[in-house]
């Protein structure tokens, strides 16, 4: 069973530096006040086809590495406290 732990916190380890990494490179989404007033159109090939291009697949992979992430959370809490 302590193998296990140790596995788990492994992963936990390297999953928190690829969060991190990703989180640090993705670029800023909204262009704050400025889209506000100027508006934006979302019916353009770029807005259609966004989970395409490398910042998409960037945003995706941080949000299932991030679900994954919480989850061992969960799952370490509950080992350590038996």
């Amino acid at each position: 069973m302590e193998i296990a732990k140790w596995i788990l916190v492994v992963i936990y380890f390297i999953i928190a530096l690829v969060l991190i990494i990703l989180a640090l490179i993705q670029s800023k989404e909204d262009s704050g006040l400025s889209s506000t007033i100027t508006g934006s159109s979302t019916n353009n090939f770029f807005e259609k086809n966004k989970s395409r291009t490398k910042e998409g697949k960037q945003k995706r992979w941080t949000i299932i590495l991030s679900i994954i992430f919480a989850i061992l959370t969960i799952v370490l809490g509950i080992v350590y406290m038996a």
